[in-house]
Order: C-alpha cells, then structure tokens, then sequence
C-alpha cells in the first residue's frame, strides 16, 4: 500500500511536471515537484494550475459579478491604488483585468500590452485576457494572433474559453472557415452551452440557419433537464441565439 502511495505521488508530480514545462512556468517548480512529490504537487495544484482551471475561471467569475453588483468600480479604485503604491507586474494584471470586467477595454489593452511586455507576458491567464480586450476593443488581427500563440505555445492551456476566443478572433477577422471549425471542436469536446450559444448566434448573424437552428433544438432539449438557477443563468444566451435567428430569417438571407 506504501508503494502504491508513493507511486502515485510521483505520477502526479510527472502529470504536474509536464504541465510546468509546457504551459511555461519556472523550471523550479521541477526542483519541488521531485523532491517533495506530494507537498509539491498540492502547492504547485493550489499556486499555479488551479488559478487557470475552468473551475476556478467559474468562481472567480460568480466572485466578481456579484462584488460589481454592490460596488461597480471598487476593485478598479482598489486596483489603482495597489498599482500606485507599487508598480508591479502583477498590480498592472490586476489593474487590467479589473478595467476588463468594468467594460473600459481602451485603457484594459494599455496596461495588457504593458503586462505582456513584462515577466508574465508568457503567463496563459494574461495572454488570453490581453486578447479578449484586443477583440474587445476593435483590434481583432493582434487578438487573432495572441490567440492562435496561446493555442500554440500552450496546448496544455487548451480550455473552452480559449477556443470559444480564438473561433471569435477568427469570426472577427473574416476568416469564416476557421471560425466554423474552432465553434465545432468547442461543441464537439465541451458541449457547453456558452459553446453551442456563442456558436449558434454567429452561424445565424453568418447565415448558416441550418445550424444555428440545430444548435438552438439541442440546446431548448437541455433547458428541460435544468435546474431553476440554470435557466435564469442562461435565459440571456438562449433569447439572443433566438433573437439572432429571427433577424436572419426576416432578412430572408439563407445559405
């Protein structure tokens, strides 16, 4: 039993090894995953991979949301003040991220071009954020590429938001068969509803209502099967995919 606790230390120090290499991270966390495989491992899950997990992106998020809801501009005076009192990298994600979520995406891509200029310019979370506000904020051939690096140079990193990004840089730059293909694989691996509304609402705005109108089938079959908490959260998805469908249909615009 002893051994086949240890052993199991050391795969998970390997499958968090690997994870440091390719998502970038310092090489000592090499050094701490193999000489304390199982210390290392809670400290390197807890530090470094739980922060860019889809779980955590969802609690920070929910996090977020509800803070903006009581006091729309605290963590961006927070963050000001953080970045005054110390002109750090990460007061200057910070800063970024909360200018992001507050919808001021002019000064959110400043302090992003700033970040990834920094030491954690290679850091998945800030590249994926600094294209969002690039997209966000008109400049979709600079998010296109920040993107297509990310799914690059971190494949590890390979998330729905990730995806779902880069198929919108694509979407935004007109390349319509690349934005097909990147919705598809988001549909196809994740199966979301962010993925099959996100995709649903470009397919109708492109004219492709056969599959906007399939996508809108599967996701009204799921809304059956959802909680009362579910339907309020997705409610907004869903009556923009059908909004989206209508206009496209008035126009009398079909593929």
């Amino acid at each position: 039993m002893g051994i086949f606790g240890l052993g199991l230390h050391v795969i998970i120090a390997i499958f968090f090894a690997v994870h440091a290499v390719r998502s970038g991270r310092n090489l000592y966390w090499l050094l701490i995953l193999f000489s304390f495989p199982l210390f290392g491992s809670v400290v390197y899950f807890l530090v470094e991979y739980l922060p860019g997990s889809t779980i955590n992106h969802g609690v920070n998020k929910a996090a977020v949301i509800a803070s903006n809801l009581l006091d729309p501009e605290k963590e961006v005076r927070a963050a000001r003040a953080a970045l005054d009192l110390s002109p750090s990298a990460q007061n200057q994600i910070r800063l970024a991220k909360a200018l992001l979520a507050r919808g001021e995406v002019s000064e959110a891509v400043k302090y992003f071009d700033a970040c990834l200029a920094g030491p954690f310019g290679n850091d998945p979370e800030v590249r994926h954020a600094a294209a969002s506000a690039k997209l966000q904020n008109g400049q979709s051939q600079q998010a296109l590429d920040i993107a297509q690096a990310l799914q690059h140079n971190c494949p590890d990193y390979l998330t729905e938001r990730a995806m779902l990004l880069l198929a919108q840089a694509f979407a935004a730059v007109g390349d319509n068969v690349s934005a097909a293909q990147q919705f598809s694989s988001a549909v196809s691996r994740f199966g979301s509803t962010d993925a099959r509304g996100l995709y649903a609402i470009w397919a109708a705005e492109t004219g492709d209502l056969a599959t906007a109108e399939t996508l809108y089938a599967e996701l009204t079959q799921a809304e059956k099967h959802w909680n009362t908490h579910a339907r309020t959260l997705n409610k907004p998805l869903l009556q923009k995919v059908e909004a989206s469908i209508a206009i496209r249909k008035r126009t009398g615009l079909k593929t």
